[in-house]
């Protein structure tokens, strides 16, 4: 056999075996430390390239292979000295000295993106056979192969971290919801409906209606600042403190006082990068008398189907300043049939196409033309006209609505 066509098979014979040893590898799924090894030993040992350097970028560059090549890495600039390489460059002279050092540049991209440089050097000027010089083609193949499954490895390992958040979401999700209150008294003395969207998995809306005893209870609702799961984790805790206050310290502690504490909270779980705004009210169904402070929130409507008061009576936000510095509080006698609707800013600041939001002027308008309508009923209908104003689109925050109607 001629020994030029012997050189050729023998060429083809290492060709083929060094892609099925790399394809086998990726197929058994090794590290990407085990496939860069692989690699080195095909360029190092089979085809005698004695110095070599992978750059390679995933968010940003990085050196995947060095050797042969001590002290140079740290002082290529990927950016003024590859990044204009598009093909195969033999370096013959550049005005980069560190560039001088190798003897080849091979590119790897995918379509318009570059994916990699393999810098290679010390191939000599000998004519003999030499699959190093004479075939970087097979090089670039090699190195794309390798390139594709490493992004593939990073690919499917975010997609298994992006599975275990979402995993963990919804689980935040179902503790969230077993934060309200499963179920609302509907009776001969209140009549209480809520409803809640969250713009994400998880959000910092929070609501809430107690009953401490035959003749009182307390409502509430509240709003993070910020929104997701630090929103969601924040207020888990300002509620958990709410509950606790209200279950062992309601027949002492003034409404002022749980403001007070509920601030102190706050600010040690946020430390001043979140605040809360909050609405807390009080009944008395024997007395016909509600006490409220809203803390900074969106007025709740009070009304008897005709006239419409906002409750606006109270103080700043909660988690805003250390100290809270003034708090005001105030009565009211309720009478028959009065409805007092409570809700979040996601549902009067949701804007529709031409930019136009909702506002309590609407909000108030749809209660009053349907009065005569229970509160799950008004709760129904004032999301389907939420879903009729914004139409395509989408909920700007997340939205609750508390609505109780004293009998």
């Amino acid at each position: 056999m001629p020994k030029k066509l012997e050189q050729i098979l023998e060429l083809k014979e290492f060709k083929l075996n060094s892609l099925l040893e790399i394809t086998k590898a990726i197929n058994e799924n090794y590290s990407i430390e085990n496939l860069i090894k692989i690699y080195e030993y095909i360029l190092r040992e089979q085809l005698g390239i004695s110095k070599a350097v992978l750059f390679s970028f995933h968010e940003k560059w990085e050196c995947l292979l060095k050797y042969g090549a001590k002290g140079v890495v740290n002082k290529i600039n990927i950016q003024e000295d590859l990044l204009h390489i598009k093909e195969i460059t033999v370096i013959e002279s550049s005005s980069s000295a560190i560039l001088s050092e190798f003897d080849v540049v091979i590119p790897v991209y995918h379509k318009q993106t570059p994916l990699a440089y393999l810098l290679i050097g010390n191939l000599g000027k000998t004519e003999d056979f030499s699959p190093a010089v004479k075939h970087m083609s097979f090089i670039q193949t090699l190195t794309n192969i390798i390139m594709v499954a490493i992004e593939n490895k990073h690919f499917a390992k975010q997609a298994i971290y992006q599975e275990i958040e979402n995993k963990e979401l919804e689980v935040a999700r179902q503790m969230q919801a077993m934060l309200f209150p499963q179920e609302l008294p509907s009776n001969n003395r209140v009549d209480v409906a809520a409803r809640y969207v969250s713009k994400q998995l998880v959000g910092g809306d929070y609501y809430d209606f107690i009953q401490l005893n035959h003749n009182e209870y307390v409502m509430c609702i509240a709003d993070v600042s910020g929104k997701g799961v630090s929103a969601a984790l924040l207020m888990s805790n300002f509620q958990a403190h709410l509950k606790a206050n209200i279950k062992y310290n309601h027949e002492k502690l003034t409404i002022k006082q749980l403001m007070i504490d509920l601030n102190e909270e706050v600010m040690k779980s946020a430390k001043g990068e979140k605040f809360i705004t909050f609405f807390f009210a009080y009944y008395n169904v024997s007395k016909k008398l509600l006490k409220y402070v809203n803390a900074g929130h969106n007025y709740p409507v009070l009304t008897d189907g005709k006239t419409a008061r906002l409750l606006n009576k109270g103080c700043i936000g909660l988690g805003m300043l250390e100290e809270i510095p003034h708090i005001e509080m105030e009565e009211i006698e309720i009478a028959p049939n009065t409805t007092l609707v409570c809700y979040t800013d996601g549902l009067v600041e949701l804007e529709n196409k031409e930019g136009e939001a909702f506002e309590v002027e609407r909000l108030i308008d749809i209660i009053h033309n349907n009065y005569h309508l229970s509160m799950v009923e008004l709760d129904e209908l004032i999301f389907q006209e939420l879903d009729n104003f914004r139409k395509d689109t989408p909920y700007l925050d997340d939205t609750a609505l508390l609505s109780c109607r004293f009998l």
